[in-house]
């Protein structure tokens, strides 16, 4: 059941049963740094919400690189973040496949095996994409192919659209996983963001029901609306992959659109740390 109140002109929707905020849930790519350039600001903002009574952890999509290689980036950029408190979309296909018994045909980089180390991958049932540029071509996509045909299970990490490098945006995996559902006639099992499970799993270990926790990020679909949907509030930031009237494109809009981290960080802590 919900609520609706207006921010600024316009129509939000927050659980009845809202509580005090616990938890804030923050994307990394396109939120706090893209590629290897920190949002201006998001060091601080991250230092001053640290300084608050709420719990944060980070939450990503990113499968380029594995969980360590990540951390060492971000430390380099001087955030405040230990491995502990990154929860990927890697670490939660991993435990999906484990689950399930599977062995996986990985269509991931080279970067990214350390996080499916000690895994049975010899005569594969299973196929396990995420963002693999390095082995989007003909040869090992009809592999998977070939795979999913015969009846093997297609997990994609994540379905994003689109990211954004330095250089601009850049295709994520989702195209390549459409790829293979259309020709195999078959359906992927999505591990990471927008999935309710993903965020459930993320709030597991901070003692946090959904409707006290927060998620930022710069995906209206897979960050914020999948946020919302678990019960969350989300805050969507115009950085990294936003393109303006993202915030149109969910129903309900983003309780809160922010030019950036730092402003998003501000609202919280003015805002929302003493609603009850």
């Amino acid at each position: 059941m919900h609520r609706y109140f207006t921010y600024k002109g316009r129509l939000l929707g927050v659980m009845a049963t809202r509580r005090a905020l616990k938890a804030v849930l923050i994307d990394l790519s396109g939120t706090l740094h893209i590629e290897d350039t920190a949002v201006p600001g998001a060091q601080d903002a991250l230092s001053r919400l640290r300084q608050s009574s709420v719990a944060v952890k980070f939450v990503t999509n990113t499968t380029k690189e594995c969980k360590r290689n990540l951390l060492e980036r971000l430390q380099s950029l001087n955030f405040d973040i230990k491995e502990t408190e990154i929860f990927t979309s890697l670490t939660a296909a991993r435990s999906l496949v484990e689950q399930r018994q599977l062995r996986p045909l990985l269509l991931v980089e080279d970067s990214a095996l350390e996080d499916f180390s000690g895994m049975e991958t010899s005569e594969p049932n299973a196929v396990v994409i995420g963002l693999a540029p390095d082995q989007f071509n003909y040869q090992t996509m009809n592999d998977a192919f070939r795979l999913l045909v015969e009846g093997a299970p297609l997990i994609a990490i994540h379905k994003a659209r689109y990211y954004r490098r330095k250089d601009g945006l850049a295709l994520g995996p989702g195209p390549f996983v459409a790829g293979l559902e259309y020709a195999a006639d078959c359906h992927a099992t999505v591990v990471g963001k927008p999935q309710g499970r993903f965020f459930l799993q993320a709030l597991q270990d901070m003692d946090c029901a959904p409707e006290e926790a927060l998620m930022i990020g710069d995906d209206a679909r897979d960050d914020v609306e999948g946020a919302q949907n678990s019960g969350m509030l989300g805050i969507l930031v115009r950085t990294g992959k936003y393109r303006v009237g993202d915030e149109g494109k969910i129903n309900p809009p983003p309780y809160l659109t922010c030019d950036s981290f730092p402003e998003a960080v501000d609202h919280i802590l003015l805002h929302l740390l003493h609603q009850t």
